[in-house]
């Protein structure tokens, strides 16, 4: 293994940085800037390594939502190195976050969108969320409904509508993800809409929308009409 120091200065990722900018590194150079050292067993440098990550993952996308165990699985990953990683993608989340805080007025399917995106994107489950509002629209807080497939066993309406009541929410709109990256509604999806919709208009609730989230996109099915 050819050690990162006896590289040419101009081609080491810290040097580079420092001379030219961060935006002059190749994803690889960044990553091999968090990981530090390359695996001996293998030769790799830290370039070398994170070349083989993002190759083994696809994409800085797909490695951010690896779990520690699977990061591991690459030789030179150990514990150590994985939970670094893991600290620089959470670190990404934090600043990128666009939550709607308690108070905020809601007003559109995308701050719902931006909301939820940067945690539903890439999780491997389905996540059903609502968030419940007051009488103009101001958000009371967030509550996870349920977490597996979207099933009428799993989402009904008295789990639904129980913090509704407890929180005197005068409107709520519901939010889960597609982990296959595709927020195209299913039937199931449109008939449990339907359903908790009936159900809120027996209550005196309002369902604003229901959104989809996948990777990158989202369905509102108020935008489409369907609600």
């Amino acid at each position: 293994m050819r050690s990162i120091k006896n590289w040419p200065a101009d081609e080491r990722p810290r040097e580079k940085l420092l001379a030219s900018g961060a935006e002059k590194l190749t994803d690889a150079e960044l990553l091999a800037l968090i990981i530090r050292t390359g695996d001996s067993a293998s030769q790799q440098s830290a370039v070398d390594l994170a070349r083989s990550l993002l190759s083994r993952f696809g994409s800085l996308r797909q490695l951010s939502a690896a779990s520690i165990g699977e990061l591991c699985q690459q030789s030179g990953i150990g514990p150590a190195k994985a939970a670094e990683i893991q600290a620089l993608f959470q670190i990404a989340r934090r600043f990128s976050d666009t939550r709607l805080r308690p108070g905020q007025v809601y007003r559109s399917s995308q701050d719902a969108f931006q909301h939820f995106h940067e945690r539903l994107c890439d999780y491997r489950k389905e996540l059903f969320f609502a968030l419940l509002l007051d009488s103009k629209n101001r958000l009371i807080r967030e509550v996870q409904i349920s977490e597996g497939s979207l099933s009428a066993s799993i989402v009904h309406p008295r789990e639904v509508f129980a913090p509704v009541l407890r929180e005197s929410a005068a409107a709520v709109l519901f939010v889960h993800n597609h982990p296959s990256g595709d927020p195209t509604p299913s039937r199931e999806d449109i008939d449990i809409t339907n359903r908790l919709k009936q159900v809120g208009d027996l209550m005196g609730v309002r369902v604003l929308d229901h959104i989809i989230v996948g990777n990158g996109d989202y369905v509102s099915l108020a935008d489409r009409g369907m609600l």
